[in-house]
Protein backbone atom coordinates (compact mmCIF):
# COMPACT_ATOMS: atom_id res chain seq x y z
CA UNK A 1 0.00 0.00 0.00
CA UNK A 2 1.66 3.55 -0.89
CA UNK A 3 -0.03 6.91 0.25
CA UNK A 4 0.85 10.47 -0.88
CA UNK A 5 3.24 12.65 0.41
CA UNK A 6 2.06 15.39 2.33
CA UNK A 7 3.50 17.78 -0.32
CA UNK A 8 1.18 16.75 -3.19
CA UNK A 9 3.88 15.49 -4.79
CA UNK A 10 3.95 11.96 -6.93
CA UNK A 11 6.99 10.54 -4.41
CA UNK A 12 5.35 7.87 -1.94
CA UNK A 13 5.71 6.05 1.13
CA UNK A 14 5.28 2.58 1.18
CA UNK A 15 3.73 1.15 4.44
CA UNK A 16 6.00 -1.08 6.04
CA UNK A 17 5.26 -4.68 4.46
CA UNK A 18 2.80 -7.44 6.64
CA UNK A 19 1.86 -4.08 8.81
CA UNK A 20 -0.27 -6.19 11.16
CA UNK A 21 1.87 -9.49 11.24
CA UNK A 22 4.57 -7.03 12.32
CA UNK A 23 2.82 -5.00 15.27
CA UNK A 24 1.55 -8.75 16.68
CA UNK A 25 5.34 -9.66 17.31
CA UNK A 26 5.59 -6.10 18.96
CA UNK A 27 2.76 -6.61 21.07
CA UNK A 28 4.42 -9.95 22.19
CA UNK A 29 7.16 -8.16 22.82
CA UNK A 30 6.23 -5.28 24.57
CA UNK A 31 4.25 -7.79 26.81
CA UNK A 32 7.50 -9.94 27.21
CA UNK A 33 9.19 -6.70 28.70
CA UNK A 34 6.54 -5.69 30.88
CA UNK A 35 6.14 -9.35 32.78
CA UNK A 36 10.21 -8.93 33.03
CA UNK A 37 9.89 -5.44 34.57
CA UNK A 38 7.52 -6.83 36.75
CA UNK A 39 9.43 -9.48 38.54
CA UNK A 40 12.19 -6.49 38.90
CA UNK A 41 9.63 -4.31 40.25
CA UNK A 42 8.34 -6.84 42.27
CA UNK A 43 11.72 -7.61 44.12
CA UNK A 44 11.59 -4.15 45.36
CA UNK A 45 7.88 -3.75 45.98
CA UNK A 46 6.54 -7.26 47.09
CA UNK A 47 9.58 -8.53 48.20
CA UNK A 48 7.82 -11.21 50.22
CA UNK A 49 5.29 -12.24 46.82
CA UNK A 50 2.30 -9.22 48.56
CA UNK A 51 2.53 -5.72 47.89
CA UNK A 52 4.16 -4.23 50.95
CA UNK A 53 3.01 -0.22 51.24
CA UNK A 54 6.32 0.81 52.58
CA UNK A 55 8.19 -0.79 50.17
CA UNK A 56 5.78 0.48 47.45
CA UNK A 57 5.99 4.29 48.62
CA UNK A 58 10.53 3.43 48.69
CA UNK A 59 10.46 2.23 44.91
CA UNK A 60 7.92 4.54 43.52
CA UNK A 61 9.54 5.41 40.62
CA UNK A 62 10.37 2.40 39.21
CA UNK A 63 7.13 1.23 40.04
CA UNK A 64 5.42 4.05 38.73
CA UNK A 65 7.56 3.63 35.58
CA UNK A 66 6.18 -0.05 35.25
CA UNK A 67 2.75 1.41 35.27
CA UNK A 68 3.60 3.50 32.47
CA UNK A 69 5.82 0.57 30.63
CA UNK A 70 2.40 -1.84 31.14
CA UNK A 71 0.17 0.91 29.28
CA UNK A 72 1.87 1.33 26.78
CA UNK A 73 2.01 -2.41 26.26
CA UNK A 74 -1.85 -2.29 26.96
CA UNK A 75 -2.35 0.75 24.30
CA UNK A 76 -0.48 -1.05 21.55
CA UNK A 77 -2.71 -3.95 22.07
CA UNK A 78 -5.66 -1.83 22.07
CA UNK A 79 -4.17 0.11 19.05
CA UNK A 80 -3.69 -3.27 17.18
CA UNK A 81 -6.79 -4.80 18.19
CA UNK A 82 -8.84 -1.72 16.60
CA UNK A 83 -6.63 -2.06 13.38
CA UNK A 84 -7.44 -5.48 12.72
CA UNK A 85 -11.30 -4.63 13.39
CA UNK A 86 -11.12 -2.11 10.63
CA UNK A 87 -9.38 -4.82 8.43
CA UNK A 88 -11.71 -7.20 8.64
CA UNK A 89 -14.93 -5.07 7.78
CA UNK A 90 -12.25 -3.55 4.78
CA UNK A 91 -11.59 0.02 6.49
CA UNK A 92 -8.11 -0.33 7.18
CA UNK A 93 -7.59 2.72 4.75
CA UNK A 94 -3.79 4.58 4.43
CA UNK A 95 -4.40 6.92 7.08
CA UNK A 96 -5.15 4.21 9.91
CA UNK A 97 -2.43 2.16 8.38
CA UNK A 98 -0.09 5.12 9.24
CA UNK A 99 -1.36 5.40 12.62
CA UNK A 100 -0.59 1.86 13.57
CA UNK A 101 2.49 1.96 12.35
CA UNK A 102 3.84 5.35 13.62
CA UNK A 103 2.15 4.46 16.87
CA UNK A 104 3.90 1.02 17.08
CA UNK A 105 6.89 2.65 15.87
CA UNK A 106 7.68 5.57 18.58
CA UNK A 107 6.00 3.69 21.26
CA UNK A 108 7.83 0.68 20.91
CA UNK A 109 10.97 2.97 20.64
CA UNK A 110 10.31 4.71 23.95
CA UNK A 111 10.24 1.07 25.69
CA UNK A 112 13.34 0.53 24.63
CA UNK A 113 14.78 3.80 25.18
CA UNK A 114 12.99 5.81 27.97
CA UNK A 115 9.42 7.09 27.95
CA UNK A 116 8.07 10.39 29.62
CA UNK A 117 5.70 9.82 32.61
CA UNK A 118 6.13 13.74 32.96
CA UNK A 119 7.78 16.63 31.03
CA UNK A 120 10.83 15.58 33.61
CA UNK A 121 10.49 12.28 34.48
CA UNK A 122 12.02 9.97 32.08
CA UNK A 123 12.02 6.41 32.55
CA UNK A 124 14.96 4.35 31.64
CA UNK A 125 15.19 0.60 31.21
CA UNK A 126 17.51 0.35 33.63
CA UNK A 127 15.25 2.40 36.25
CA UNK A 128 13.24 -0.76 35.81
CA UNK A 129 15.76 -3.03 36.30
CA UNK A 130 15.86 -4.27 32.88
CA UNK A 131 19.17 -5.22 31.19
CA UNK A 132 20.01 -5.95 27.52
CA UNK A 133 18.72 -9.67 27.49
CA UNK A 134 15.40 -8.60 29.17
CA UNK A 135 15.18 -5.98 26.22
CA UNK A 136 15.98 -8.37 23.30
CA UNK A 137 12.31 -9.37 22.33
CA UNK A 138 12.49 -5.50 20.76
CA UNK A 139 15.11 -7.34 18.36
CA UNK A 140 12.34 -9.17 16.42
CA UNK A 141 10.93 -5.90 14.96
CA UNK A 142 13.80 -3.66 14.88
CA UNK A 143 12.58 -2.71 11.28
CA UNK A 144 8.98 -1.52 13.06
CA UNK A 145 11.28 0.46 15.72
CA UNK A 146 13.35 2.36 12.59
CA UNK A 147 11.01 2.69 9.95
CA UNK A 148 7.66 3.16 11.71
CA UNK A 149 8.02 6.73 13.06
CA UNK A 150 10.06 8.41 10.07
CA UNK A 151 9.66 11.73 9.21
CA UNK A 152 8.03 10.67 5.42
CA UNK A 153 5.46 8.56 6.98
CA UNK A 154 4.31 11.58 9.35
CA UNK A 155 4.26 13.82 6.19
CA UNK A 156 2.25 11.14 4.40
CA UNK A 157 -0.27 10.73 7.43
CA UNK A 158 -0.29 14.54 7.95
CA UNK A 159 -1.83 14.94 4.32
CA UNK A 160 -4.55 12.42 5.00
CA UNK A 161 -5.64 14.71 8.06
CA UNK A 162 -8.72 17.21 7.43
CA UNK A 163 -10.95 18.83 9.55
CA UNK A 164 -13.20 15.81 10.23
CA UNK A 165 -10.92 13.37 8.50
CA UNK A 166 -8.36 11.76 11.29
CA UNK A 167 -8.96 8.06 11.37
CA UNK A 168 -12.00 5.57 11.14
CA UNK A 169 -12.57 5.46 15.02
CA UNK A 170 -13.40 1.79 14.38
CA UNK A 171 -16.85 2.00 16.24
CA UNK A 172 -18.87 -0.22 13.90
CA UNK A 173 -22.25 0.13 15.24
CA UNK A 174 -24.54 2.37 13.75
CA UNK A 175 -26.61 3.29 16.95
CA UNK A 176 -23.23 4.44 18.05
CA UNK A 177 -22.12 6.06 15.56
CA UNK A 178 -25.12 8.39 15.06
CA UNK A 179 -25.20 8.96 19.08
CA UNK A 180 -21.59 10.56 17.98
CA UNK A 181 -22.76 12.44 15.02
CA UNK A 182 -25.44 13.94 17.07
CA UNK A 183 -23.26 15.63 19.56
CA UNK A 184 -20.56 16.27 17.38
CA UNK A 185 -23.41 18.67 15.94
CA UNK A 186 -24.24 19.84 19.33
CA UNK A 187 -20.73 20.64 20.51
CA UNK A 188 -20.49 22.13 17.01
CA UNK A 189 -23.34 24.83 18.00
CA UNK A 190 -21.75 25.84 20.93
CA UNK A 191 -17.88 26.26 20.25
CA UNK A 192 -18.10 29.80 20.15
CA UNK A 193 -20.42 30.05 23.32
CA UNK A 194 -17.82 28.06 24.86
CA UNK A 195 -15.18 30.46 24.67
CA UNK A 196 -17.27 33.63 25.39
CA UNK A 197 -18.34 31.27 29.16
CA UNK A 198 -14.56 30.77 29.28
CA UNK A 199 -13.58 34.15 29.23
CA UNK A 200 -16.37 35.82 30.60
CA UNK A 201 -15.93 33.14 33.64
CA UNK A 202 -19.65 32.45 33.26
CA UNK A 203 -21.78 29.52 34.33
CA UNK A 204 -23.26 27.28 31.20
CA UNK A 205 -26.80 28.71 30.52
CA UNK A 206 -29.75 26.92 31.52
CA UNK A 207 -30.62 26.82 28.43
CA UNK A 208 -27.83 24.57 27.09
CA UNK A 209 -28.21 21.94 30.24
CA UNK A 210 -31.91 21.68 29.31
CA UNK A 211 -30.99 20.83 25.95
CA UNK A 212 -28.86 17.62 26.94
CA UNK A 213 -31.10 17.13 29.48
CA UNK A 214 -33.57 16.49 25.96
CA UNK A 215 -30.98 14.53 24.82
CA UNK A 216 -30.43 12.23 27.37
CA UNK A 217 -27.09 13.12 28.60
CA UNK A 218 -27.72 12.52 32.39
CA UNK A 219 -29.07 9.53 31.85
CA UNK A 220 -26.90 7.58 29.05
CA UNK A 221 -26.10 4.82 31.52
CA UNK A 222 -28.99 5.10 34.20
CA UNK A 223 -31.60 1.80 33.78
CA UNK A 224 -34.66 2.13 31.87
CA UNK A 225 -36.85 1.20 34.63
CA UNK A 226 -35.31 4.17 36.34
CA UNK A 227 -36.02 6.44 32.80
CA UNK A 228 -32.98 6.56 31.33
CA UNK A 229 -31.05 4.94 28.34
CA UNK A 230 -29.80 1.84 29.91
CA UNK A 231 -26.79 2.40 27.89
CA UNK A 232 -23.76 1.20 28.39
CA UNK A 233 -20.56 3.02 29.48
CA UNK A 234 -18.95 3.00 25.47
CA UNK A 235 -21.44 5.06 24.26
CA UNK A 236 -21.12 7.36 27.55
CA UNK A 237 -17.60 7.54 26.05
CA UNK A 238 -18.36 8.56 22.58
CA UNK A 239 -21.10 11.37 24.30
CA UNK A 240 -18.53 12.47 26.53
CA UNK A 241 -15.75 12.75 23.92
CA UNK A 242 -17.93 14.59 21.63
CA UNK A 243 -18.95 16.82 23.70
CA UNK A 244 -15.91 17.76 25.45
CA UNK A 245 -14.45 17.93 21.65
CA UNK A 246 -16.64 21.48 21.75
CA UNK A 247 -15.80 22.26 25.45
CA UNK A 248 -14.55 20.71 28.23
CA UNK A 249 -17.60 21.89 30.39
CA UNK A 250 -20.25 20.42 27.96
CA UNK A 251 -18.46 16.81 28.46
CA UNK A 252 -18.09 17.45 32.20
CA UNK A 253 -21.39 18.06 32.83
CA UNK A 254 -22.74 14.42 32.49
CA UNK A 255 -19.90 13.88 34.63
CA UNK A 256 -21.62 14.61 38.08
CA UNK A 257 -24.86 12.77 37.30
CA UNK A 258 -23.05 9.88 36.58
CA UNK A 259 -20.85 9.34 39.71
CA UNK A 260 -24.32 10.14 41.60
CA UNK A 261 -26.46 7.79 39.79
CA UNK A 262 -24.06 4.83 39.88
CA UNK A 263 -23.30 5.52 43.70
CA UNK A 264 -27.27 5.22 44.09
CA UNK A 265 -27.57 2.45 41.89
CA UNK A 266 -25.16 0.81 43.17
CA UNK A 267 -25.64 1.98 46.81
CA UNK A 268 -28.93 2.61 47.42
CA UNK A 269 -31.95 1.24 48.85
CA UNK A 270 -34.58 0.12 46.36
CA UNK A 271 -36.74 3.38 47.87
CA UNK A 272 -33.51 5.59 46.95
CA UNK A 273 -32.93 4.22 43.36
CA UNK A 274 -37.00 5.00 42.59
CA UNK A 275 -36.53 8.58 44.19
CA UNK A 276 -33.68 9.59 43.17
CA UNK A 277 -32.85 8.01 39.55
CA UNK A 278 -35.55 9.26 37.52
CA UNK A 279 -34.76 13.02 38.76
CA UNK A 280 -31.07 12.37 37.83
CA UNK A 281 -31.46 10.95 34.54
CA UNK A 282 -33.95 13.10 33.40
CA UNK A 283 -31.59 16.19 34.63
CA UNK A 284 -34.54 17.39 36.93
CA UNK A 285 -31.76 17.61 39.89
CA UNK A 286 -28.37 18.79 39.42
CA UNK A 287 -26.04 17.12 41.64
CA UNK A 288 -22.80 17.37 42.71
CA UNK A 289 -20.00 15.63 44.21
CA UNK A 290 -18.71 16.59 47.92
CA UNK A 291 -16.12 14.72 48.71
CA UNK A 292 -12.25 16.36 49.08
CA UNK A 293 -11.37 18.57 52.15
CA UNK A 294 -8.57 21.18 51.67
CA UNK A 295 -6.32 19.09 53.78
CA UNK A 296 -6.72 15.50 52.35
CA UNK A 297 -6.51 15.60 48.47
CA UNK A 298 -6.43 12.11 47.60
CA UNK A 299 -6.29 10.59 51.02
CA UNK A 300 -9.67 10.40 51.33
CA UNK A 301 -9.63 7.58 53.90
CA UNK A 302 -8.22 10.73 56.48
CA UNK A 303 -11.66 12.98 55.62
CA UNK A 304 -12.43 15.20 59.31
CA UNK A 305 -15.81 16.14 58.33
CA UNK A 306 -18.45 14.86 60.31
CA UNK A 307 -21.95 13.52 60.44
CA UNK A 308 -23.64 12.94 63.53
CA UNK A 309 -27.03 11.81 64.37
CA UNK A 310 -29.91 13.96 65.73
CA UNK A 311 -33.35 11.99 65.82
CA UNK A 312 -34.65 11.89 61.85
CA UNK A 313 -31.43 14.13 60.50
CA UNK A 314 -27.55 13.68 60.52
CA UNK A 315 -26.08 17.09 60.90
CA UNK A 316 -22.90 17.99 58.95
CA UNK A 317 -20.30 19.77 60.29
CA UNK A 318 -16.92 20.50 58.66
CA UNK A 319 -15.26 21.99 55.50
CA UNK A 320 -14.97 21.14 51.49
CA UNK A 321 -13.19 22.07 49.05
CA UNK A 322 -13.02 21.67 45.15
CA UNK A 323 -16.71 21.00 44.21
CA UNK A 324 -18.10 21.31 41.22
CA UNK A 325 -21.20 22.78 39.88
CA UNK A 326 -21.90 23.52 44.05
CA UNK A 327 -23.74 26.51 44.24
CA UNK A 328 -26.65 25.30 41.62
CA UNK A 329 -26.89 21.81 42.30
CA UNK A 330 -29.87 20.39 43.86
CA UNK A 331 -27.98 17.54 45.51
CA UNK A 332 -24.66 16.66 46.70
CA UNK A 333 -23.33 12.99 47.29
CA UNK A 334 -21.28 13.54 50.42
CA UNK A 335 -19.18 11.80 52.02
CA UNK A 336 -18.45 12.23 56.10
CA UNK A 337 -17.33 10.71 58.54
CA UNK A 338 -20.15 8.87 60.79
CA UNK A 339 -17.45 7.11 63.60
CA UNK A 340 -15.85 9.81 65.57
CA UNK A 341 -13.36 7.29 67.08
CA UNK A 342 -12.13 6.29 63.13
CA UNK A 343 -9.22 7.44 61.49
CA UNK A 344 -9.56 5.74 58.15
CA UNK A 345 -12.11 4.86 55.25
CA UNK A 346 -13.67 2.33 57.76
CA UNK A 347 -15.63 5.05 59.35
CA UNK A 348 -16.88 6.95 56.37
CA UNK A 349 -20.72 7.06 55.07
CA UNK A 350 -22.13 8.18 51.93
CA UNK A 351 -25.15 10.75 52.05
CA UNK A 352 -28.00 12.15 49.31
CA UNK A 353 -27.56 15.82 51.06
CA UNK A 354 -30.47 17.87 49.60
CA UNK A 355 -30.24 21.41 49.11
CA UNK A 356 -31.69 24.18 47.68
CA UNK A 357 -30.33 25.46 44.03
CA UNK A 358 -28.27 28.77 44.49
CA UNK A 359 -28.81 32.00 42.42
CA UNK A 360 -26.19 34.64 41.38
CA UNK A 361 -27.35 36.90 44.49
CA UNK A 362 -27.56 34.48 47.18
CA UNK A 363 -25.49 31.33 45.46
CA UNK A 364 -25.79 29.15 48.90
CA UNK A 365 -29.17 29.58 50.45
CA UNK A 366 -28.99 26.45 52.31
CA UNK A 367 -28.78 26.75 56.74
CA UNK A 368 -25.70 25.60 58.30
CA UNK A 369 -23.92 25.85 54.42
CA UNK A 370 -21.62 28.39 53.16
CA UNK A 371 -19.39 28.64 50.38
CA UNK A 372 -17.02 30.94 48.52
CA UNK A 373 -15.95 30.33 44.46
CA UNK A 374 -12.41 29.48 43.85
CA UNK A 375 -11.24 31.48 40.73
CA UNK A 376 -9.32 28.76 38.47
CA UNK A 377 -7.30 29.39 35.06
CA UNK A 378 -9.70 26.66 32.67
CA UNK A 379 -12.35 24.30 33.60
CA UNK A 380 -14.78 26.75 34.30
CA UNK A 381 -18.33 26.57 32.97
CA UNK A 382 -19.86 25.22 36.03
CA UNK A 383 -17.19 26.81 38.84
CA UNK A 384 -15.30 25.19 42.11
CA UNK A 385 -16.32 26.10 45.39
CA UNK A 386 -15.03 25.42 48.86
CA UNK A 387 -17.60 25.27 51.31
CA UNK A 388 -18.17 24.93 55.09
CA UNK A 389 -20.79 22.88 56.91
CA UNK A 390 -21.77 23.83 60.31
CA UNK A 391 -24.99 21.60 61.51
CA UNK A 392 -26.45 21.37 58.36
CA UNK A 393 -29.40 19.25 58.24
CA UNK A 394 -29.16 15.93 56.12
CA UNK A 395 -32.65 13.18 57.11
CA UNK A 396 -31.07 10.09 58.18
CA UNK A 397 -33.47 8.58 54.97
CA UNK A 398 -30.63 9.97 53.08
CA UNK A 399 -27.93 8.01 54.26
CA UNK A 400 -26.90 6.02 51.32
CA UNK A 401 -28.09 2.34 51.52
CA UNK A 402 -29.49 3.46 55.36
CA UNK A 403 -26.02 2.23 56.34
CA UNK A 404 -23.49 3.63 58.22
CA UNK A 405 -19.67 2.88 57.21
CA UNK A 406 -20.22 1.70 53.89
CA UNK A 407 -18.72 5.29 52.24
CA UNK A 408 -15.40 4.86 51.00
CA UNK A 409 -16.57 1.15 49.50
CA UNK A 410 -19.51 2.71 47.77
CA UNK A 411 -17.18 5.74 46.21
CA UNK A 412 -14.22 3.23 45.42
CA UNK A 413 -17.23 1.05 43.62
CA UNK A 414 -17.41 4.58 41.28
CA UNK A 415 -14.07 4.72 40.68
CA UNK A 416 -14.06 3.13 37.23
CA UNK A 417 -16.70 4.62 35.63
CA UNK A 418 -15.70 8.15 36.81
CA UNK A 419 -12.05 7.48 35.20
CA UNK A 420 -13.46 6.29 31.88
CA UNK A 421 -15.63 9.22 31.55
CA UNK A 422 -12.11 11.33 32.43
CA UNK A 423 -10.41 9.88 30.08
CA UNK A 424 -13.24 9.88 27.30
CA UNK A 425 -12.96 13.65 28.51
CA UNK A 426 -9.26 14.21 28.14
CA UNK A 427 -9.67 12.53 24.04
CA UNK A 428 -12.25 14.84 23.42
CA UNK A 429 -9.86 17.59 24.49
CA UNK A 430 -7.05 16.28 22.68
CA UNK A 431 -9.07 16.26 19.45
CA UNK A 432 -10.35 19.45 19.85
CA UNK A 433 -6.64 20.80 20.49
CA UNK A 434 -5.41 19.08 17.26
CA UNK A 435 -8.30 20.00 15.30
CA UNK A 436 -7.65 23.86 16.08
CA UNK A 437 -4.03 23.24 15.23
CA UNK A 438 -4.54 22.01 12.06
CA UNK A 439 -7.13 24.99 11.04
CA UNK A 440 -4.75 27.24 12.06
CA UNK A 441 -1.54 25.73 10.25
CA UNK A 442 -4.00 25.59 6.90
CA UNK A 443 -4.64 29.38 7.27
CA UNK A 444 -1.65 30.73 8.69
CA UNK A 445 0.90 31.80 5.99
CA UNK A 446 4.72 32.57 6.62
CA UNK A 447 6.98 32.85 4.06
CA UNK A 448 4.84 32.86 1.27
CA UNK A 449 3.23 29.28 2.54
CA UNK A 450 0.84 27.81 4.70
CA UNK A 451 2.89 26.59 7.78
CA UNK A 452 1.44 23.48 7.36
CA UNK A 453 3.63 23.16 4.63
CA UNK A 454 6.77 22.72 7.06
CA UNK A 455 7.63 19.40 8.07
CA UNK A 456 7.84 20.34 12.04
CA UNK A 457 4.24 21.34 12.27
CA UNK A 458 2.48 18.79 9.78
CA UNK A 459 4.89 16.53 11.77
CA UNK A 460 3.08 17.38 15.60
CA UNK A 461 0.20 17.60 13.76
CA UNK A 462 0.89 13.81 12.39
CA UNK A 463 2.07 12.87 15.83
CA UNK A 464 -1.42 14.32 17.88
CA UNK A 465 -3.43 12.47 15.14
CA UNK A 466 -1.30 9.06 16.06
CA UNK A 467 -1.54 9.44 20.43
CA UNK A 468 -4.91 11.16 20.22
CA UNK A 469 -6.45 7.36 18.23
CA UNK A 470 -3.89 5.40 20.71
CA UNK A 471 -5.80 7.07 23.94
CA UNK A 472 -9.16 6.64 22.14
CA UNK A 473 -8.96 2.82 21.84
CA UNK A 474 -7.59 2.72 25.07
CA UNK A 475 -10.25 4.45 26.76
CA UNK A 476 -12.86 2.22 24.57
CA UNK A 477 -11.22 -0.82 26.05
CA UNK A 478 -12.02 0.19 29.65
CA UNK A 479 -15.69 0.83 28.36
CA UNK A 480 -16.25 -2.17 26.89
CA UNK A 481 -14.52 -4.14 29.97
CA UNK A 482 -16.67 -2.26 32.03
CA UNK A 483 -19.43 -2.78 29.79
CA UNK A 484 -19.14 -7.03 30.08
CA UNK A 485 -19.29 -6.51 33.84
CA UNK A 486 -15.49 -7.18 34.21
CA UNK A 487 -13.13 -5.38 37.07
CA UNK A 488 -11.71 -2.90 35.08
CA UNK A 489 -9.98 -0.62 37.50
CA UNK A 490 -6.60 -1.20 35.73
CA UNK A 491 -7.67 -0.28 32.58
CA UNK A 492 -9.78 2.29 33.48
CA UNK A 493 -6.63 3.84 35.43
CA UNK A 494 -4.53 3.33 32.56
CA UNK A 495 -6.73 4.61 30.36
CA UNK A 496 -7.45 7.98 32.58
CA UNK A 497 -2.84 7.98 32.57
CA UNK A 498 -2.49 8.14 29.30
CA UNK A 499 -5.53 10.15 28.17
CA UNK A 500 -4.57 13.09 30.31
CA UNK A 501 -0.95 12.88 29.19
CA UNK A 502 -2.23 13.10 25.06
CA UNK A 503 -4.66 15.90 26.28
CA UNK A 504 -1.47 18.69 27.67
CA UNK A 505 0.52 17.84 24.98
CA UNK A 506 -1.62 18.13 22.25
CA UNK A 507 -2.69 21.31 23.93
CA UNK A 508 0.52 22.29 24.19
CA UNK A 509 1.86 21.75 20.98
CA UNK A 510 -1.40 23.44 18.96
CA UNK A 511 -0.48 26.21 21.05
CA UNK A 512 2.99 26.30 19.56
CA UNK A 513 1.60 25.67 16.27
CA UNK A 514 -0.30 28.67 16.80
CA UNK A 515 2.77 30.97 17.78
CA UNK A 516 2.31 34.36 19.36
CA UNK A 517 -1.36 34.68 18.91
CA UNK A 518 -1.73 31.46 20.79
CA UNK A 519 -0.97 33.13 23.85
CA UNK A 520 -3.57 35.70 23.48
CA UNK A 521 -6.81 34.97 25.27
CA UNK A 522 -9.14 35.20 22.06
CA UNK A 523 -7.84 32.05 20.26
CA UNK A 524 -9.86 29.51 21.59
CA UNK A 525 -5.98 27.40 21.97
CA UNK A 526 -4.95 29.60 24.86
CA UNK A 527 -8.76 28.04 26.53
CA UNK A 528 -7.76 24.73 25.90
CA UNK A 529 -4.20 24.78 27.32
CA UNK A 530 -5.84 26.20 30.29
CA UNK A 531 -8.38 23.27 30.30
CA UNK A 532 -6.14 20.20 29.43
CA UNK A 533 -3.93 21.04 32.24
CA UNK A 534 -6.64 20.10 34.79
CA UNK A 535 -7.00 16.19 33.40
CA UNK A 536 -3.59 15.33 35.05
CA UNK A 537 -5.10 16.33 38.43
CA UNK A 538 -8.50 15.17 38.90
CA UNK A 539 -10.55 12.26 39.41
CA UNK A 540 -6.79 11.00 40.76
CA UNK A 541 -3.80 12.42 40.00
CA UNK A 542 -1.70 10.71 37.48
CA UNK A 543 0.89 10.05 40.45
CA UNK A 544 -2.22 8.50 42.02
CA UNK A 545 -3.22 6.34 38.79
CA UNK A 546 0.07 5.10 38.62
CA UNK A 547 -0.11 3.63 41.84
CA UNK A 548 -3.12 2.56 41.22
CA UNK A 549 -2.47 0.11 38.32
CA UNK A 550 1.14 -0.52 39.97
CA UNK A 551 -0.01 -2.25 42.97
CA UNK A 552 -2.96 -4.32 40.88
CA UNK A 553 -0.42 -5.27 38.67
CA UNK A 554 2.05 -6.37 41.07
CA UNK A 555 -0.84 -8.17 42.78
CA UNK A 556 -1.30 -10.23 39.84
CA UNK A 557 -4.40 -8.55 39.20
CA UNK A 558 -4.88 -7.56 34.98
Amino acid sequence: MAVPLATGAADTVPLLPDLLARCRVGVAAAEAIVEAARRQVARQAAPDGKVDANALDRAQYAAHGFAWLATYATALGQLLAWAERLDAAGKLGGAEALILQIGFGEYLAQIGGGFPMSQSEIVRPIDLGLTAADLKPLEKIEDLISGGNTALARSALAACLSGDQFGDVGLDDEALTIIRDQFHAFAEAHREDAHHWHLEDELIPLEVIGQLAEMGVFGLTVPEEFGGAGLGKLAMCVVTEELARGYIGLGSLGTRSEIAAELIRLGGTEAQKRKWLPKLASGETLPTAVFTEPNTGSDLGSLRTRAVRDGDVYKITGNKTWITHASRSDVMTLLARTDPSSSDYRGLSMFIAEKPRGTAENPFPAPGMKGGEIPVLGYRGMKEYELSFDGFAVKAENLLGEKEGEGFKQLMATFESARIQTAARAVGVAQCAMELGLKYARERIQFGKPIFSFPRISGKLAWMAVETMIARQLAYFAAREKDSDRRCDIPAGMAKLLAARVAWSNADNALQIHGGNGYAQEYPISRVLCDARILNIFEGAAEIQAQVVARGLLSGRN
